[in-house]
């Protein structure tokens, strides 16, 4: 459902997969080649939320707003993984959210970032890139190796490729995550 509110639409581009059963409503931006999946909530109801290009948002995450106080901004080429929970705060480029994680209220979360699965990212709470974090709350653990930072854009990279697939972009012929032998 995409929904107007207070007289402000959801935007994005045709390069932006956006699932059917997906929810987007009021002051919301989608940068080109991002992917809104199955059963998510983007409310920009109450303040503006803006996702750059080349990101991903999984199945059954939620994104919202503080509100007049707190938008929540999400960089390029970020991953959030199925059911995230994303709270009036900013994810810089290329960092990847594991599935189940919380990000809350002016927490920054800087480039090249790993949130591992099921964290929580509490209020004010900043994230110095080139780390993985985990805990309940989040603690730095080490530094990502570069590899693991590399990793992070193949995410991105993966999801355009599925999302392509979803649009009926791609066939099995020529989406590289098919065989069509089989």
């Amino acid at each position: 459902m995409i929904y107007e509110f207070l007289d402000k639409k959801p935007n994005y581009p045709d390069s932006a997969f956006v699932a059917p059963s997906a929810d987007i409503i009021g002051d919301v931006t989608v940068g080109d080649e991002s992917s809104i999946w199955f059963n998510v909530t983007i409310r920009g109801d109450v303040n503006w939320i803006k996702i750059g290009e080349r990101s991903n948002v999984q199945d059954n995450v939620c994104i919202h707003v503080m509100n007049r106080t707190g938008p929540t901004e999400i960089g390029d080429e970020v991953t959030i993984g199925h059911n995230a929970m994303i709270h009036g705060c900013t994810i810089h480029d290329r960092a990847l959210i594991g599935i189940h994680a919380t990000v809350l209220d002016e927490a920054v979360i800087e480039s090249d970032v790993i949130v591992a699965a099921g964290s929580l990212v509490p209020p004010g709470k900043r994230l110095e890139s080139g780390y993985m974090y985990m805990g309940t709350p989040v603690e730095k653990k080490r530094k990502l190796t570069e590899e693991e930072i590399h990793s992070i854009k193949e995410h991105a990279d993966n999801y355009i490729k599925y999302a392509r697939a979803y649009m009926q972009k791609d066939t099995y012929e020529t989406n590289p995550f098919y065989d069509a032998k089989t």
